[in-house]
């Protein structure tokens, strides 16, 4: 009996679940693992038994995926280490190809958006270059040279956008403007100093479409690449969570004898990548499966 389980990772970076079909037979099944033999109760194969089943077997395979089967000598401890390979370098191929990207939309910023303006030109935050694709000016955050901030008051601008919503959300009638005095007033003023963009972070995109819409695409590149090497490395959990819990069956089978169900034994878990549909499209699964052999007499 064979029961599948698992998810893929896709050219797109959309985990897809995969339920196979549950087969069952009671002959014909090749045993993975050494069969669990009831006459086997003599001291010295009992000891033989055990001593093929290390008790830390688990942890290895835990730790390095593979390994504890490779210590009980089991074949399938190469397809552990190769999906483990497999999804590392394809995790670390992402984060790298994310952070190409991540260069080219903040070099692409500060070469267009943000050359019209002068002195420090710091890197912001993700949450700053966000910003930047969905508004096409920062505007100023105070239309005052002195210490007092007279916020932006051009609402197609972030800053005036966000003076809006202060005054929204803190004044009676966000048209009617309140003593500067007043808590109203000072309370809308707290709420905008804190979320405006700064001077040394001003942009504008104005006379610069074309620009813009290709910092949006990389921008969106980031995203996709940052999102695969993020499902990759919950894969690679899962092919780790997958060996560990196939070396604690062996080693529970070999030692104590195995679970039985309808005259099958368990004898393990099996762990495998293969391609889905077309290569060209490289789409691939990881597949776990539950291996029950015929019981022995």
């Amino acid at each position: 009996m064979v029961l599948l389980f698992g998810r893929s990772e896709s050219a797109a970076s959309q985990p897809l679940v995969r339920v196979a079909a549950i087969t069952a037979r009671r002959t014909g099944v090749p045993n993975l693992g050494p069969a669990v033999n009831p006459a086997a109760h003599a001291a010295g194969e009992t000891s033989d038994r055990r001593a093929a089943a290390p008790w830390w077997a688990p942890v290895a395979s835990a730790v390095v995926p593979g390994s504890g089967q490779f210590l009980m000598g089991q074949q399938r401890s190469v397809a552990y280490i190769v999906a483990e390979a497999y999804l590392v370098v394809q995790a670390l191929t992402a984060q790298r190809d994310g952070g190409r990207s991540r260069d080219e939309y903040r070099a692409l910023a500060l070469d267009v958006a943000r050359r019209g303006f002068v002195g420090v030109k710091p890197v912001g935050p993700w949450k700053y270059y966000e910003t930047m694709e969905e508004y096409l000016a920062s505007g100023v955050f105070s239309r005052s040279a002195g210490a007092t901030v007279v916020p932006e008051t051009d609402e197609s601008t972030y800053n005036g956008a966000s003076w809006l919503l202060a005054r929204q959300n803190n004044w009676k009638d966000p048209t009617v403007a309140p003593t500067v005095s007043s808590p109203e007033y000072q309370r809308a003023l707290a709420f905008y100093v804190a979320r405006a963009i700064r001077d040394e972070y001003r942009w504008t995109w104005r006379d610069a479409q074309l620009q813009q819409d290709l910092y949006g695409q990389t921008i969106a590149s980031a995203n996709r690449s940052y999102q695969r090497a993020l499902n990759l490395g919950g894969l690679v959990a899962a092919n780790h969570l997958a060996s560990l819990i196939d070396a604690y069956i062996s080693v529970r089978v070999r030692r104590f004898g195995g679970v039985r169900v309808s005259g099958l034994e368990l004898d393990g878990i099996q762990s495998t990548i293969s391609t889905v549909g077309d290569p060209a499209a490289g789409r691939r699964v990881l597949t776990s499966a539950l291996r029950f052999v015929p019981a022995s007499p």
